[in-house]
């Protein structure tokens, strides 16, 4: 096979893959995650089977520890997160209030001398328009997360069929990379091998070290927030953290977020605010020094 033909033979398997993801993404999610699942658990199987425990048992044990740990976590922060959201969405319009109040009494007299009065007021017209859009949103999307069936079969499906086909997928792990490794051709096999070894290297390693960075991101602004007093700190650092993943979103959506909250709930005490940014410069110390 000449080398366009090669060319034109990957692009048309990728295109046909795409095209495969994009017809059934409504049924694929439970099936995705159970892969990535299985791919970052299969190395503390591997180490249980070295320990002389079968494939079995060392499947069966290691996924069942993740599983308990996965729903005492959820038990533990869902009521949580659930009820902080919840009231998050009541209290944005009066948050809204409030910021309009410190803009007009802080502002309106720097507006006066440069922007005029009318900026002012188009200002806190596009605040009070933003807030409401905003709010409505985010009232649409928790409303349809708990009223929409669709949802919550979707939720259902992925949380219990995605350990089952996990299971399945770690079980059968080694046979499935030794089946594809056949299909590699001879002429290449060494040097696709090579590659695929180092690339494993690479994204195991970013995926379980991004994974842990983001947990322990989310828990500390989760707890520094909640001990600072901040209103709806717990889910704003459990938010914060999980976009982490994200080179400096998950920082900036958290900054934002829980200085605008800071202002609503602490003006005019300047201290308070100070802390919930000193904590998210100290986030980012951690990031970026220790973690």
């Amino acid at each position: 096979m000449t080398l366009q033909r090669q060319i034109g033979f990957w692009i048309a398997c990728l295109a046909g893959f795409i095209l495969f993801l994009y017809l059934f993404s409504g049924i694929l999610m439970p099936f995705v995650a159970a892969l990535i699942l299985a791919y970052l658990l299969d190395p503390m199987v591997d180490v249980l089977e070295r320990l002389k425990l079968s494939r079995l048992m060392a499947t069966s044990i290691v996924l069942l520890l993740f599983v308990v740990i996965f729903v005492v976590l959820l038990l533990a922060a869902a009521p949580l997160l659930v009820n902080q959201l919840s009231a998050f969405i009541a209290k944005v319009p009066e948050y809204i209030a409030r910021l309009q109040t410190l803009v007009t009494e802080q502002g309106g007299p720097l507006f006066e001398r440069f922007g005029g009065a009318d900026k002012l007021k188009e200002l806190q017209g596009q605040l009070a328009s933003g807030a409401g859009e905003a709010a409505k949103w985010l009232g649409g999307v928790v409303t349809g997360l708990i009223s929409g069936g669709q949802a919550i079969l979707g939720l259902f499906s992925l949380l219990v069929l995605t350990p089952v086909v996990a299971f399945y997928m770690i079980l059968d792990w080694d046979r499935m990379v030794a089946k594809v490794d056949g299909w590699l051709p001879l002429a290449h096999r060494d040097t696709i091998r090579e590659l695929v070894r180092e690339m494993d290297t690479s994204v195991a390693g970013f995926l379980r070290g991004q994974a842990m960075i983001c947990l322990l991101l989310g828990l500390f602004y989760a707890i520094a927030l909640s001990l600072s007093g901040l209103h709806f700190g717990f889910i704003i650092g459990i938010v914060s953290g999980f976009v982490s993943f994200i080179p400096y979103v998950g920082s900036i959506t958290g900054l934002l977020l829980s200085v605008g909250v800071a202002f609503a709930q602490f003006w005019p005490d300047w201290t308070m605010i100070l802390v919930v940014i000193a904590i998210f410069g100290a986030g980012q110390f951690l990031e970026g020094n220790v973690l």
